[in-house]
């Protein structure tokens, strides 16, 4: 079901945009939050929407833009992962560049915040250097940002480099929520005030959707999104008590309006152009309420998502990566919208998949794993462990066996080239066990496509599990967690461990 029209959303996005442009003299600096590409939450709550729509915005204004990138110090020297990509903030980082360079845009600047000579962090400077891309660094501004004298002067912006750019419109983008973004699009427009140059800047945030209801399902998946992080929406009280009219924004924004209002003042002291911002959401430029066209669609995909967030969370908690809080505020969401673990159909499926192995294998030793996959046209399809296969990698095989046609009693993959690489991982490589995970089974499928037209089949059939559900009942190993990213599939697991060991 569609619930999200790109062409529309383009059309009133980019003319937002040129607007605001307008607005500031023909020099903007535009903050954009969320994810630049392969935006996967956006494209969960909002059926229809493309992950890269925003770079086909982008496409749009080419003409008058210019890119800037900015990345946290501290989340290089840690390690941060993010978790849609399974990869370091550096490593996605150079991920992002190299998708730009395939969509025509390069990188005029990447800007290193809160940096203090950090190693690691120099090392990820040098790369950057020697693939010629300019590298800004910008330590941490004591006081940020309470103390507005010290911000807006010589010892605080006045410190940051003054990084030169020659399009109308400069999109400040970054690795993620802390990487800067806010204070180098400030910290640029205070040099520009410097050197008698107008200059603005404003906002691009999909998520919350301001002219959406408080609680709408499409928001609360916003907030269950950015539960780590503590983030609420909330009723915008500036945009309300200067116009009357109810508009939804998030508790960082609204708590820190009044103190970034103070420093845009300064900065544009004598400057009309900064009282026109009112309200935190006065600074936004999001249209994406716009390109709903099916309400009711989006509202049950946002449901969904909120259940995806709950098993996220749950699963990184017992692996102490989360905590309990976390996992408690997306349940209270779930409650506020009356959604339940069990209105996501693959888990029910999945677990009845774990039981019927536990059946079938009465007596024997091992972990019973059920797994279940529910294609584009609601069909579940289910698979349990066995010796030779995860629970994932069969449910997946049976799920190409039903898109293809083939009965399911016929095997795909012949016994040889299982056995084969069963060898090599228990015998060569000492693996703990020999059943295939998901990245195995489809490097096994496209070995046996090149002499079986059957294989064959299925391979060409994969591309149909883009965007498909899936859980599984028990901890997913790191093979099966890449294989199901790259089919695109949206996973939940009750994590349950599959075995009394600590490591394997």
């Amino acid at each position: 079901m569609i619930g999200f029209d790109n062409e529309r959303y383009l059309e009133a996005q980019t003319k937002a945009i040129c607007d605001r442009v307008d607005q500031f003299s023909g020099k903007l600096y535009l903050e954009f939050g969320g994810k630049l590409l392969h935006d996967m939450h956006a494209a969960r709550v909002l059926p229809g929407y493309d992950p890269n729509v925003k770079i086909k915005l982008l496409q749009r204004l080419h003409h008058i833009l210019e890119i800037i990138y900015c990345i946290h110090a501290g989340d290089i020297e840690k390690g941060r992962l993010r978790g849609d990509f399974g990869l370091t903030y550096d490593t996605a980082s150079l991920r992002t560049f190299d998708d730009l360079e395939e969509y025509g845009f390069s990188i005029s600047a990447v800007i290193v915040n809160r940096y203090h000579d950090q190693k690691s962090v120099q090392r990820f400077i040098n790369f950057l250097h020697s693939r010629t891309i300019p590298v800004y660094t910008q330590p941490t501004i004591q006081g940020y940002p309470i103390d507005i004298e010290k911000i807006v002067s010589e010892s605080g912006f006045g410190q940051n480099p003054f990084i030169q750019t020659v399009k109308p419109l400069v999109i400040v983008t970054g690795a993620g929520p802390g990487s800067g973004k806010m204070s180098t699009c400030l910290s640029q427009v205070y040099h520009h005030h410097l050197r008698g140059q107008r200059a603005g800047f404003a906002k691009f945030e999909t998520f919350p959707i301001w002219d959406l209801p408080l609680n709408h399902p499409v928001n609360l998946a916003y907030e269950a999104a950015t539960a780590d992080l503590k983030d609420r929406n909330m009723i915008d009280p500036f945009h309300l008590n200067a116009y009357g009219v109810t508009a939804v924004n998030y508790n960082r924004d609204i708590e820190n309006f009044s103190i970034m209002k103070k420093i845009i003042d300064r900065i544009g002291e004598n400057n009309d152009l900064f009282s026109q911002y009112q309200s935190p959401t006065d600074m936004g430029v999001n249209m994406a309420r716009q390109g709903i066209v099916d309400d009711e669609a989006v509202q049950e995909a946002a449901k969904q998502e909120l259940i995806r967030r709950y098993f996220r969370y749950k699963w990184e908690q017992s692996q102490g990566i989360e905590t309990m809080e976390t996992v408690a505020i997306v349940e209270k969401l779930m409650v506020q919208t009356g959604t339940k673990i069990t209105d996501r159909p693959t888990v029910v499926a999945a677990r009845e998949a774990a039981e019927k192995a536990q059946h079938k294998g009465k007596g024997n030793k091992g972990v019973y794993c059920g797994a279940a996959v529910q294609l584009q046209d609601q069909t579940i399809i289910t698979g349990m462990n066995s010796p030779l296969l995860h629970a994932e990698s069969a449910a997946i095989l049976n799920a190409l066996k039903k898109l293809a046609g083939i009965p399911s009693h016929i095997d795909l993959l012949p016994e040889q080239i299982i056995a084969n690489i069963a060898a090599l991982k228990k015998e060569i490589m000492n693996g703990h066990s020999a059943s295939l995970n998901v990245e195995e089974v489809l490097i096994a499928l496209s070995m046996s496509a090149a002499t079986n037209p059957t294989s064959d089949l299925c391979l060409k059939k994969l591309k149909f599990l883009k965007g498909c559900d899936i859980h599984t009942t028990h901890m997913i190993g790191k093979g099966d967690a890449n294989g199901l990213r790259k089919l695109n599939l949206y996973l939940t697991t009750d994590a349950l461990p599959t075995s009394r060991g600590f490591y394997y």
